[in-house]
């Protein structure tokens, strides 16, 4: 189910911290939007606006982030184990203290993204994945596929 703009911002101006388990947020335009601490597990969030957004601690165990824009998002804390993020842009996002364990990032672009203390054990990705300038995804357990 496709949410409108203004289901959108009824959804936004929830209690927090909200409560989108296995919600479909797929295209939604989220840009800036606080979801610190959301559970968002499960939840189709494909082709998602979250540049800018807030998700410092929030649960995106097994969320579905394929070709989202996350440029500059704060994922800071956050669960993102079995997460697919293929193809998805993380220019400028900050995952430090992220548990990305056994999440996917093939094709993924994370030029600049901040990965200190990251866990990224498990991790999928390919020869087009684009990490930060000098970083050595094979030397924290990450995994190439092609």
């Amino acid at each position: 189910m496709q949410f409108t703009k203004d289901e959108l911002d009824a959804l936004l101006a929830q209690p927090k911290p909200l409560q989108l388990k296995n919600s479909d947020l797929s295209k939604a335009d989220l840009h800036g939007a606080d979801l610190s601490k959301a559970d968002l597990s499960g939840a189709n969030l494909s082709g998602t606006f979250l540049d800018d957004a807030k998700l410092r601690y929030a649960d995106l165990t097994k969320a579905n982030l394929e070709g989202a824009n996350l440029t500059n998002a704060n994922f800071h804390g956050a669960i993102l184990i079995e997460a697919d993020l293929t193809d998805a842009i993380l220019g400028d996002a900050d995952l430090s203290g992220a548990n990305l364990s056994s999440a996917t990032l093939v094709y993924a672009n994370l030029t600049e993204a901040n990965l200190s203390g990251t866990n990224l054990t498990g991790v999928k990705y390919n020869s087009y994945t684009q990490w930060p300038t000098g970083f050595d995804p094979l030397s924290v357990g990450a995994i190439r596929i092609d």
